[in-house]
């Protein structure tokens, strides 16, 4: 049995699970840094991943609690697109990623685990970013806190 040890976490396991749609929750609480919203726009916001595949990791969630795409207006679509590319490149300069994943998960058995408020996943990556650890150990290593992170961002934009 692998073993990891996150004592982090317990703050997570110990406490209810709010009712709700935790990205509505957090488009209508104003503490960006408590929530880890790096940026708001005027249709979107963008919010550090809690449980990142890889650092940096973040989600573009729409401010309106819509499913899917083919549910947000035209100034939506356009806000939510120009975000992405603006994160992409503050990601850039940030974390220096050799590319990205950038993908939407629609639907509960396609992998979405907030699945009735789109959202959209930009996942930096290197070329080294699978190791052994994943791979043999089953385990993923993320090298910064999310604090750190997030200071940093928001210095870049």
């Amino acid at each position: 049995m692998n073993k990891l040890w996150a004592p982090w976490r317990i703050h997570y396991i110990r406490h209810k699970k709010a009712k709700g749609c935790i990205f509505c929750k957090v488009f209508k609480d104003r503490r960006d840094k408590k929530n880890s919203v790096v940026l708001r726009s005027l249709h979107c916001f963008v919010l550090l991943n809690t449980f990142p595949y890889n650092n940096g990791h973040l989600m573009i969630v729409s401010n309106r609690h819509v499913p899917g795409l083919e549910n947000l207006k035209e100034e939506e679509i356009l806000d939510t697109n120009k975000t992405i590319i603006k994160m992409l490149s503050v990601l850039k300069r940030v974390l220096k990623p050799e590319g990205f994943n950038v993908g939407i998960n629609v639907g509960k058995c396609a992998g979405a685990g907030i699945e009735k408020h789109l959202h959209i996943h930009v996942v930096p990556r290197w070329a080294a970013d699978t190791n052994f650890m994943p791979l043999i150990a089953d385990t993923k290593i993320i090298s910064q806190s999310l604090r750190e992170l997030y200071d940093q961002m928001k210095k870049e934009l």
